[in-house]
């Protein structure tokens, strides 16, 4: 009975063995085949993705920007600007040419969304010794109006939304220039417009108030050429 038993195990063992055998070596040839496919596509796909960049760099080249090495300084002058507020604007400007019956072969027409900061304030250096007298306790000054000193576009954030040329034409090489100095102007006009330069007088005159304060002038009052409005 007992050798019987022992046989019995001897031969489950050995089918055992050949199910992990039937089902452990598939596995492993295939991980090998695997492997030696990987290996030998990857020069392959290595290639293909060293052409998909050279057609990409051919189809979107980056621009290469080289300064001139050589500055040349036109003026140098000193500044007494007193900057007391800036606004922060967005205009779309719309420019063509050509917008004719032909503008299909001809035209040319593009959106510009530009981005501007305008920075307002006073010129100190307009302000004389005459410009400042005392009567009894308080302190009189003539504060110069406020102007506009910076009215420019951020080129980081204003671009080219679209454009549109005609069909016989690669488009006017100027048109994008006359785009942004036009936006300038709007720019400004629309920050004047908004009334930046009341705000920037008043936010000078509370600036050299506190100032005055603080050398010990409690009473300071400002006089002007035009009364304010």
């Amino acid at each position: 009975m007992e050798p019987r038993r022992n046989n019995w195990i001897v031969i489950i063992g050995i089918v055992f063995l050949i199910a992990v055998m039937l089902i452990g070596i598939p596995f492993i040839v295939n991980n090998i085949i695997q492997r030696a496919v990987d290996k030998a596509l990857s020069p392959v796909e290595q290639t293909s993705q060293q052409l998909k960049t050279q057609v990409s760099n051919l189809l979107y080249p980056t621009p290469t920007i080289i300064p001139d090495p050589i500055t040349i300084v036109h003026e140098m002058r000193a500044l007494a600007r007193l900057e007391t507020m800036q606004y922060s604007i967005e205009k779309v400007i719309t420019a063509e040419v050509g917008q004719g019956e032909f503008a299909f072969l001809f035209g040319d027409r593009l959106l510009f969304v530009a981005h501007g900061v305008v920075i307002a304030g006073i010129d100190m250096d307009r302000m004389g010794a005459d410009d400042i007298w005392y009567e009894g306790d308080a302190v009189h000054m003539r504060v110069p109006d406020a102007e506009v000193f910076i009215a420019t576009l951020d080129n980081q954030k204003s671009y080219v939304y679209d454009r549109t040329t005609g069909i016989l034409t690669k488009g006017d090489t100027n048109l994008e220039t006359a785009a942004r100095q036009v936006a300038e102007k709007e720019i400004q006009q629309a920050a004047e417009e908004d009334g930046i330069l009341d705000q920037a007088q008043i936010n000078a005159e509370v600036y050299l108030m506190r100032l005055m304060d603080a050398l010990g002038h409690e009473n300071v009052i400002f006089e002007y050429e035009e009364p304010l409005p």
